[in-house]
């Protein structure tokens, strides 16, 4: 059985952001702009990316 996985992009900067949603950004292990990391689906991650939406281009890949 294959796993869901996110492939999470960061396309917009957190600069002018509240800083609550640079943590947020930073837990999702995003670093810089252009970064990309890959998380399980679950809904703690789920729940972050909906923070920050506007910050973010979301990929399901199958694993």
């Amino acid at each position: 059985m294959s796993e869901k996985k996110l492939r999470i992009t960061l396309v917009r900067s957190t600069i002018g952001y509240e800083k609550s949603q640079l943590a947020t950004a930073r837990s999702l292990g995003l670093r810089r702009l252009n970064f990309t990391v890959t998380h399980k689906d679950s809904p703690v991650v789920r729940g972050m990316i909906n923070k920050i939406s506007h910050l973010l281009r979301v990929e399901e890949v199958e694993e």
